[in-house]
């Protein structure tokens, strides 16, 4: 099992196998009147993970023999109590003391570049963040502690976040997930900063970002699976066992949330995600997390052309927030991701 882990979190040269997907026309904005009806939940769920995996679309609504042989594996080697969770890969020691010190009445800029200086990758990173457009200043960062002053306690517990998610969410290699990880990365962004703003309000700002960037870290551990248990012969999935491979995902990620020894808040939003199918979040950060999610799908199949741009996102949602406040939590990610792109380019 030690072996297994290995593998699944390593990294492999990705193989040749092209990929597949299927793109809509992408037309211009719409004027309110004209926003067409936002597809079911599940559609959404559906279309983002085919557009992850890179597989078409497909009317095949039940599980094949084959999906069903496949499935048993996948709960073998990733469902239940079955593996070693102390094989899960550990956040860095340097996290949880930092992030315990950025919440204390006695931490002060001294302290916190010291523990930091600890971690040349994470200085490095810090330091990169402070110097960027976002946060430029008149005089230059000249020191760790100057960055740490201008970044404040909820950027730098972000930053520090980023740099531990971010390797693990794009670390999937092998022939899909050379190519699912950096969309997990960008699904990852985009469900934090809608997760924050849905949980205005929320005690803790910090654990609605923390619980919308981890809230598929499971996933990149399935798609390597997936990779290295799937027959070339499986061709396209069905519906019923692309949903069973979220599901299995979403047990993986509520058990590495507990290795890490997340806040409780965060591990309890995400073990209401994993039961969404049989029952709706019922805690104000799991509602924020399911709509989170949602938009940030939607966002994404927008982006890469794979539905019309300007739906609403109110349809079929099993959180309970208001639809007027999800909606606009989807339109502050069409703003914000779209603002980020065009500087890039």
């Amino acid at each position: 099992m030690l072996a297994f882990w290995k593998r699944l979190f390593g990294r492999d040269e990705p193989k040749e196998r092209p990929r597949l997907g299927v793109v809509l026309a992408w037309p211009e904005p719409l004027s309110p009147e004209e926003l067409p009806a936002a597809p079911d939940s599940a559609d959404i769920q559906d279309a983002f993970y085919r557009m992850l995996l890179g597989m078409p679309d497909s009317d095949v609504a039940e599980m094949r023999p084959q999906e069903q042989l496949l499935l048993k594996r996948f709960e073998e080697l990733c469902g239940g109590e079955r593996f070693d969770i102390t094989t899960l890969p550990r956040l860095p020691e340097v996290l949880p003391q930092l992030l315990r010190l950025l919440k204390s009445e006695d931490s002060d800029g001294i302290k916190v570049a010291k523990l930091i200086s600890r971690d040349p990758v994470l200085v490095g990173e810090v330091m990169r963040v402070s110097r960027s457009a976002h946060y430029r200043t008149a005089r230059p960062i000249s020191s760790l502690q100057h960055a740490v002053v201008l970044l404040g306690h909820d950027g730098l517990r972000r930053v520090v976040t980023m740099h531990v998610m971010k390797p693990i969410l794009k670390g999937s290699a092998g022939t899909v997930g050379h190519t699912a990880g950096q969309q997990l990365w960008d699904h990852a962004e985009r469900c934090a900063q809608a997760c924050t703003y849905l949980a205005k309000g929320y005690n803790d700002p910090f654990e609605a970002y923390l619980a919308g960037v981890v809230s598929n870290a499971g996933v990149g551990a399935m798609v390597r699976v997936l990779d290295q248990e799937a027959p070339s012969t499986l061709d396209v999935f069905s519906r019923e066992f692309l949903a069973s491979f979220v599901r299995i995902s979403n047990h993986l990620t509520l058990r590495a949330a507990k290795h890490w020894e997340l806040p409780l808040p965060v591990v309890d939003a995400l073990r209401e995600q994993l039961e969404l199918r049989v029952k709706p979040p019922v805690s104000e950060l799991g509602n924020a997390l399911a709509a989170a999610d949602h938009v940030s799908m939607v966002q994404m199949l927008e982006d890469n052309h794979v539905i019309e741009r300007g739906m609403t996102a109110s349809r079929g949602r099993v959180d309970k927030l208001p639809d007027a406040l999800v909606d606009r939590a989807l339109q502050d990610l069409r703003r914000g991701f779209r603002q980020r792109e065009a500087y890039a380019g």
